[in-house]
This record gives C-alpha cells, sequence and structure tokens, in this order.
C-alpha cells in the first residue's frame, strides 16, 4: 500500500477493541476443486478481536458513502478508505493469474484500474457477491489493443461478472494461504466479506491495483 496513506492511531484501535452473465463469469466459478490451487504465502493470524466496519464509521463520524476500497494485488489486501484514511483491511486473494491484469475470458487474472459497484446480493455458494462493473471503457481499450498487438487472439472475448465474494464453505483457509483460487474475482473470508457488505452502497468506487 502507497505510503502517503493513513491508518487508524493504534490508541483509537485500542479503545475500539472495548466494544446477469457472460459466457465465463467469476460468479459461477467452475466446480470447486481446491486440489488445483497452490500453496504460496501465509497471512500471520491475528490474535485480537477487530471491531466491525460500521463501529469504526461510527466512532469516526463516517457515513457508508465516505467508504471506497483499494485493493492492491501485490500485498494481497482490501483497503476500505475514507479519503486517505485507511479505515479498516482485509486479506485477499484473487485470480489463479494474480499477477497480469486481466485481458480477456478465461485468462484467470483480476483485473486493475478503477470500477464502482454494479450490483451487490446474498450468495448461496460464496456468501455475498460485490459486482463490480468490469468491463469498463478502459478495459475495453486494454483488450483491444491487445488484440491489435497479437498478444490475445483475434476472437477472444472480453469477458465479465467479476466482483469481491467469499469462499465454498469451509474453505477459510484458501485465504489465510494465500491459494489464488478464482477465476479473476477477489475472495475474502466469508466473514469479512460479510463485514464489507454492511458498508457496500451502489456506485462505491473501487481501484486495483499491483
Amino acid at each position: 500500500m502507497k505510503t502517503l496513506l493513513k491508518s487508524i492511531p493504534i490508541g483509537f484501535c485500542l479503545i475500539c477493541l472495548g466494544f446477469q452473465t457472460f459466457q465465463i463469469t467469476c460468479s459461477r466459478e467452475k466446480e470447486f476443486d481446491a486440489k488445483e490451487v497452490q500453496n504460496e504465502r501465509t497471512f500471520p493470524e491475528s490474535k485480537t478481536l477487530e471491531p466491525s466496519i460500521l463501529l469504526l464509521l461510527d466512532s469516526l463520524q463516517l457515513k457508508k458513502e465516505d467508504i471506497s476500497i483499494h485493493i492492491d494485488k501485490s500485498d494481497y489486501r482490501l483497503y476500505a478508505m475514507a479519503d486517505t484514511v485507511i479505515v479498516k483491511t482485509y486479506p485477499v486473494v484473487f485470480g489463479t493469474n494474480p499477477v497480469d491484469d486481466k485481458l480477456m475470458q478465461g485468462d484467470r487474472s483480476t483485473p486493475e484500474g478503477g470500477f464502482s459497484v454494479r450490483a451487490f446480493y446474498p450468495h448461496t455458494t460464496w456468501s455475498k457477491f460485490i459486482w463490480i462493473d468490469y468491463p469498463t471503457t478502459e478495459s475495453w481499450e486494454k483488450h483491444n489493443k491487445a488484440k491489435a498487438e497479437n498478444k490475445i487472439p483475434k476472437d477472444a472475448k472480453i469477458g465479465g461478472e467479476i466482483g469481491i465474494h467469499g469462499v465454498p464453505k469451509g474453505h477459510s483457509n484458501l485465504i489465510k494461504q494465500k491459494q489464488n483460487w478464482t477465476w479473476g474475482c477477489i475472495s475474502l473470508t466469508n466473514k469479512d466479506v460479510n463485514d464489507l457488505y454492511t458498508v457496500v452502497y451502489r456506485g462505491m468506487p473501487i481501484t486495483i491495483t499491483k
């Protein structure tokens, strides 16, 4: 995360501790197979009870409309931001090709750029689904440029229905162990996606970088 971002003071945290579709889509991931994902790095276990994001907003006298999302593919983190202040962070994982920017359907990459929340709803497999507005105009420009430069097939489709969601029941270890398992979506534990979901609104700004 860029150094210009500020985090909530430690003292504040201690106080708080006192208290549809395209052909291949991420919301219809192919049948989940934990054997296909590779174990990369592991998030350290938190030994403290973290306050909910709603409690943090209330303590900061903020509304959910003040919040935007920044996702950093390099450090596997989702940041709930109020301007340059980090309100809360969540560990996340990505598509099975986590390094590259998404250029076409089926490349299993997570797109980069500026997006917004298109819709959000409960999901029978991944608890919640927060649908982002990929592909954007910028996404189409990248897609068409890649075709012109013969980086992707001429008949490649751009794909769609990328979102932020949870994990199959009983597979929270996918997040802890940084196993990139999706077809391009951003995945959190179900506990974390449920927490984040409480402040999501249509049009919420989202940036994804690496």
